[in-house]
């Protein structure tokens, strides 16, 4: 039994039933290029492998690096040893404290929450919605006394758009991952080619809180990642076209300091693809960096897509290596997982992150592909 099998809510197929999303096991075998969504539309059962792939490896990546978040490589290895898989929050978290297995944060919760709005809004993302659905689901994480809250880029810019600033400044000092770690919906709805509608997509999902030259760049970077491996990329491939772009997407926006991504995604790709794979974890921590700042973290998830043999020991990497690691490993996951397909995820792992979370990746998955395909229309 596959991950592709798992995929929806757990439930593998038979041959005689049909499952609860309204598929049936016909509907994915590979005795036609073309299956239909639940709306009429057309798309690719490999098109659905890699979408569904890219949201299921955000959602992995999120939840192996749950526990380990912003603590040292030394704690990480004192208190979850090689950390072979999901495994509860140990008793040095305190973000996550006391989340069990499985668990996610906010790199997958509010890129469910881009998803939902995208295919509510018809591809479109309102800036006062966006805003109002952040703000709410900051507001949930408190009344459940969670320290897993806004980042501080996108908490100072919702309070500047609430102080009555204008959306199009709001986010011009965003210089953190915020953005980019929930981009990955827009990367499935919208084909990275032509350009301009694509940055114009990206643009619309950061604009609000991190509108600067890092923030903006870090967000296509994936985004664009994302977006060629549903085309076909391989990891080389997407993480070059994601370098590519964060150049296109950094003069779009406000100027802000700091080692510029798509210079420094080539450098650190070249480097760990160069290195023993053994070498990665030093890498990363001594040269890299795993930090918030976009140009660290962004930087070491697509770094570890370019030099990744095996991508779930590439996620295990990413999350034994301290900083942010539920976003680097997110970040990985959502780009190897367009890239490979979700059968490339383990499929008990990946079943019980969606029935630990309540996910239906399935379904958002087919919605966002059919907002993609307009785009070719």
């Amino acid at each position: 039994m596959t991950a592709f099998d798992k995929a929806f809510d757990g439930k593998a197929f038979d041959d005689n039933a049909i499952e609860n999303k309204g598929f049936e096991k016909k509907d994915f075998e590979d005795k036609s290029s073309e299956d239909k969504d639940f709306d009429g539309k057309v798309f690719s059962r490999k098109a659905f492998d890699r979408a569904l792939g890219a949201f299921a490896g955000l959602a992995l990546g999120d939840a192996l690096g749950m526990p380990t978040q912003s603590m040292s490589p030394r704690e990480i290895a004192e208190d979850y040893g090689d950390l072979d898989g999901l495994t509860a929050a140990g008793p040095r978290q305190r973000i996550a404290a006391g989340m069990p297995a499985g668990s996610v944060t906010d790199d997958t919760e509010q890129a469910v929450l881009l998803a939902e709005l995208l295919i509510a809004c018809d591809g479109r993302l309102p800036a006062d919605e966006f805003a109002r659905r952040l703000l709410s689901w900051e507001r949930d994480m408190i009344a459940k006394d969670s320290l897993d809250l806004l980042g501080p880029s996108t908490k100072a810019a919702l309070q500047r758009l609430q102080d009555g600033e204008d959306p199009a400044t709001t986010g011009q000092g965003g210089s953190t991952n915020g953005a980019a770690m929930r981009v990955t919906p827009v990367g499935i709805a919208v084909p990275f080619e032509p350009r301009v509608p694509f940055l114009d997509a990206v643009q619309d999902s950061a604009r609000i809180t991190h509108n600067s030259s890092l923030g903006l760049a870090a967000a296509a970077a994936v985004g664009a990642a994302v977006s060629a491996g549903i085309e076909g990329a391989d990891a080389a491939e997407a993480v070059a076209i994601g370098a590519d772009y964060a150049d296109l997407a950094e003069c779009r926006a406000h100027w802000a300091a700091g080692g510029r991504i798509g210079p420094r995604v080539r450098w650190a790709a070249k480097l760990l693809r160069e290195a023993d794979p053994a070498d990665h974890h030093r890498l990363l921590v001594d040269l890299v960096g795993t930090s918030v700042a976009a140009q660290e973290s962004v930087v070491a998830a697509l770094a570890l897509v370019a030099a990744s043999t095996d991508p779930w020991a590439t996620l295990r990497t990413a999350a034994r290596a301290g900083g942010d690691t539920d976003t680097v490993a997110a970040m990985a996951g959502a780009v190897l997982g367009a890239v490979h397909g979700v059968s490339v995820w383990p499929a008990d792992a990946l079943a019980a992150v969606q029935a630990r979370n309540g996910l239906d990746l399935a379904s958002l998955s087919t919605g966002l592909l059919a907002l993609r395909e307009r785009h070719r229309i």
